[in-house]
């Protein structure tokens, strides 16, 4: 069975970036050395890999890397830290027009 991995790791400068991979230790290895000069990681370096989950399905995997990158860093944040109480209140509406707020 073939498995896909989506990871997130933290940038020297602090930032996060996210990714997909079927082979989480070579990509891992691929960011620290430098491969694409282009890539965002490449000034970044030395990254940590701080977060991943592994999914057998690609499509699930792609479909949940998408949906992290729309994610602020906090949210990203709490995902790495495992708060999922946090996750939940970042992700609730604050809109004003929400239907939350004409009751």
């Amino acid at each position: 069975m073939k498995f896909y991995y989506v990871y997130i790791l933290r940038c020297k400068d602090g930032s996060l970036y996210t990714g997909i991979t079927n082979d989480l230790e070579r990509r891992t290895n691929e960011h620290n050395d430098g491969k694409l000069k282009n890539a965002y990681t490449f000034t970044r370096r030395p990254v940590s890999l701080e977060f991943y989950q592994e999914f057998t399905d690609p499509l699930q995997a792609i479909y949940f890397e998408k949906k992290l990158k729309k994610w602020s860093k906090v949210k990203k944040e709490a995902l790495i830290k495992g708060d999922f109480d946090m996750i939940q209140t970042l992700s609730e509406c604050r809109n004003a027009s929400h239907s939350d707020y004409y009751k």
